[in-house]
């Protein structure tokens, strides 16, 4: 069904009724189409993506109104589009199209209730923070600017323990989703509040570039299409400079190791995912050879030990936060030759003391600077004076 967008007038006297019953009736979910077969789709492709695979932004010729399209809102969505995430953003006071199914808004989001880091990330990259109305897990942004707007911004809950009633008293007029293996669990409590939504799935992409260029659709989503598109071009650029100068000047390429266990296992990402390409710019060697694209592997301590004993570099071990720690934890691996000449480096050097990591929040719009910590790890002679800003040496 199609969901419609409040007014700021209905959506208070909504929180105030939710009090009583958590149902809106003034914000009740409609829907505005009449004949679902007739419906006209865009004629008109306004954004392909470069680098991302999971969204379009098309449009009607003669017409302002535009539709994002999230082709995969979650891993293992139906590729078909049965399972697409569509919002209409209406301009212009135009009609929606007859036969639309899905969320509206009307010009663009004012008032956004952000579930993840990575979308506050892109909101603050084109200036729109102050748009945020709400968060998922205060205490694990490290946003500065947004802490700095202090209560103006509600915490509406993490994971399973949505506060529904903090959610629609923050008035939303759109909910920013994001799906792991499946749709999110907020989906029938939202379309029941009236509220619209979009999934916003960045993390499913594949390259770092292909992750930052989602801030095109938020750029979309908030009117600022145009300054969306400069901040995310300039990226590319940098990056592939980068990537560029190692390909020319790197003849020897360092083994990495990745990760800790978890779970009883060792988790190796695919051979073609976001932490294996930027290894592989910065002019390393990833360890594991995966015969499962798009799918991390499980594999044995056994296994694990071996890689560690011939990584020249171990990254992104975990909770672990020095090499003391490391060693007594996995004491296995404390005579490692990586462990013992102090090549162990962790993606945590911007964090919270609730749990925070920026590197999995700002990262995604600075793959190029990710990428510089890297180079500097494995080539520091290529970046002269350079301090990393997301990596830190294990001490």
């Amino acid at each position: 069904m199609t969901i419609s967008i409040r007014t700021r007038l209905s959506c208070a006297l909504a929180a105030v009724l939710i009090q009583a019953t958590l149902i809106f009736s003034s914000c009740r979910h409609e829907n505005r189409s009449q004949d679902a077969g007739s419906y006209a789709a865009p004629d008109s492709m306004i954004y392909m993506p470069e680098n991302a695979s999971g969204f379009t932004i098309e449009g009607w010729k003669g017409r302002r109104s535009v539709l994002l399209t999230v082709n995969t809102p979650w891993q293992g969505a139906d590729s078909t589009g049965e399972t697409a995430s569509s919002l209409l953003i209406v301009r212009g006071g135009e009609e929606i199209p007859r036969g639309y199914q899905g969320a509206v808004i009307n010009d663009e989001a004012r008032h956004i209730i952000a579930m993840s880091s990575t979308h506050i990330a892109m909101l603050e990259a084109l200036g729109e923070i102050d748009r945020i109305a709400g968060v998922s897990g205060r205490r694990f942004v490290t946003s500065q600017a947004l802490a700095s707007r202090g209560e103006e911004v509600a915490d509406v809950g993490y994971d399973g323990n949505i506060d529904y009633e903090t959610l629609a008293g923050a008035m939303p007029d759109l909910v920013l989703l994001y799906g792991v293996a499946g749709p999110s669990s907020m989906e029938g409590k939202l379309r029941e509040l009236g509220l619209p939504y979009i999934y916003i799935s960045d993390y499913l992409e594949e390259h770092p570039l292909g992750k930052a260029e989602w801030a095109v659709a938020l750029g979309e989503i908030v009117g600022r299409r145009e300054m969306a598109r400069r901040v995310y071009d300039s990226i590319p650029d940098r990056y592939h400079a980068l990537a560029q100068m190692v390909r020319e000047q790197v003849k020897d390429h360092p083994r990495v190791m990745l990760n800790t266990p978890y779970g009883g296992s060792w988790w190796m990402p695919p051979s073609d995912s976001y932490m294996v390409r930027l290894i592989t710019d910065a002019g390393g060697e990833y360890m594991y050879r995966s015969k499962i694209l798009r799918q991390s592997t499980p594999i044995d301590l056994e296994e694990a030990t071996t890689m560690v004993d011939n990584a020249d570099y171990w990254l992104n071990p975990g909770s672990i936060t020095s090499l003391e720690s490391l060693c007594s934890q996995l004491p296995r691996l404390a005579d490692a030759p990586c462990v013992k000449a102090g090549a162990v480096w962790n993606n945590n050097r911007r964090s919270t003391p609730g749990g925070g990591n920026d590197f999995f929040e700002s990262g995604i719009m600075h793959p190029d600077i990710i990428l510089s910590d890297l180079i500097h790890i494995f080539h520091p002679e290529l970046i002269d004076g350079y301090e990393p800003q997301y990596y830190t040496r294990l001490p």
